[in-house]
């Protein structure tokens, strides 16, 4: 698909976004929209009304990269049926993993633009669509977002140092930087005033967040100011993604003693066994993570713990794949994302020569996904009885009409399940006080209740 000719005239060009993979894609994406809205692109919501197509790819795993490819040649079919042509833009993971490969194999692509040239989109969009040059763009610095809603994504680092040997990112995004305080506190400002009521600190590798600025500063640093910015709000703040050796005692009392910090702990384990750990170029063992889990149960009482486990890494024996079953059916985690490990390319993973048989990981990750939702139901069941603030983020038509639907502190955005509110009136951005009655899978029925009380 070639780009329009220099002389196209288009007057109010739309854009339709596309975005695949993680909530820092998000982030990404509404960081693109709001630097061309800011140059005059409206928004479409379909193909057929575009003038130009953004898809914002995952390259995560290889079934991510496929999905991203599957889907760029799915906008490209419904352009070719289409009246008019709309240049499809490839931004995010795909570009900045294979580079300059991809102009050859995708010829249905206008521009690629990789994931740190995303601030330079505005210029890429006119080119493709014949429009010349923008106006100067000073971008360093901005809070640059168009959310709406109640809960927002804020990243507050990019990139990854750990070369964990299964994954990629270090070689799609790069050595890890933090992003300046200033900058985080801005953008959260502006999304509070926006009406947003909980931010949720995203990145790589939040728990290092500040560790490569001189003089050094750390992630409880940060939440403290974050949670500054939401008190006048009544907001929240959650923060993703926390190594296991991320949680040091300065982290651990600034999540127990500020009140706007959620106690909700995401602590990816990826394996519990030594020997897998040290494989996968990680720390760590059954033991001292056994001990870290016990701790921080005990030092933030009522604490939701979030984890990831991989099933069939190479070399996993049966009795360390059943070492991680138990492992995680034992610590009766509040949720568990379980992936089947993939072999990517440029990993060291990928050549080790004991690759488990494909049967053999999807029976793992199936017992592993079982004992994960075995867990998670018991654990959403027990939260039934109380009473809980409730942001409200929208309506949506249930077996017996309209409900309301918000989360809870101890539910993620889009992650964890949801409260479904059947009778009462609130408008989204709302927070109001539920009585949670019954449950279902992740989900729970509240019924609004009037309460003044603070969270």
């Amino acid at each position: 698909m070639g780009s329009r000719s220099s002389m196209s005239t288009i007057d109010n060009p739309s854009v339709l976004y596309v975005t695949l993979g993680c909530a820092k894609n998000e982030v990404d994406t509404d960081r693109m929209r709001a630097l061309l809205l800011e140059d005059g692109f409206g928004e479409a919501d379909t193909v057929e009304d575009a003038d130009a197509i953004i898809i914002n790819t995952c390259s995560f795993l290889a079934s991510a990269t496929s999905e991203s490819i599957e889907t760029t040649l799915e906008l490209a079919d419904n352009v070719a049926a289409g009246v008019r042509s709309r240049p499809i833009v490839m931004c995010g993971c795909v570009p900045s993993r294979y580079g300059d490969e991809l102009k050859g194999e995708l010829p249905e692509v206008s521009a690629f633009v990789r994931a740190d040239e995303e601030d330079g989109i505005v210029r890429v969009v006119r080119n493709v669509l014949g429009m010349g040059e923008p106006p100067m763009q000073d971008v360093c610095g901005q809070a640059l977002r168009t959310i709406e809603g109640t809960s927002a994504y804020v990243k507050i680092s990019d990139g990854c140092d750990r070369f964990c040997s299964f994954c990629a990112i270090p070689y799609i995004r790069g050595a890890y930087y933090s992003r300046p305080a200033d900058e985080i506190v801005a953008e959260v400002h502006r999304l509070m005033e926006g009406g947003v009521r909980e931010i949720v600190l995203i990145g790589q590798d939040t728990g290092i967040w500040g560790s490569d600025f001189k003089p050094r500063r750390t992630l409880s640093d940060l939440l403290r100011l974050v949670a500054e910015e939401v008190r006048p709000y009544g907001g929240w703040v959650r923060v993703l993604y926390l190594q296991p050796e991320g949680m040091t005692d300065e982290l651990i009392a600034t999540i127990r003693d500020t009140k706007e910090v959620l106690p909700y702990i995401d602590i990816p384990i990826q394996h519990c066994c030594e020997g897998i750990l040290s494989r996968m170029n990680r720390s760590g063992s059954i033991e001292e993570l056994r001990a870290l889990f016990d701790r921080l149960r005990s030092e933030i009482p009522g604490m939701v713990l979030r984890t990831t486990g991989m099933a069939g890494f190479p070399g996993e024996t049966d009795e360390e794949a059943e070492e991680l079953a138990s492992f995680i059916a034992e610590q009766e985690f509040d949720y568990t994302s379980v992936f089947a490990y993939s072999p990517e390319e440029g990993t060291a993973a990928a050549e080790m020569a004991d690759q488990i048989d494909e049967d053999v990981k999807l029976e793992r990750t199936q017992r592993l996904i079982d004992i994960a939702e075995a867990m998670g139901f018991a654990a959403t069941a027990r939260h039934v009885g109380e009473r809980v603030k409730v942001i409200v983020d929208g309506v949506e038509q249930g077996e017996r009409g309209p409900e309301l639907i918000g989360h809870a502190w101890f539910q993620a955005p889009d992650s964890d399940g949801a409260i479904h509110i059947e009778e009462g009136e609130a408008t989204v951005g709302d927070i109001v006080s539920c009585d949670l009655v019954d449950s279902f899978c992740y989900e729970l029925i509240g019924v609004m209740v009037e309460d003044g009380d603070d969270l």
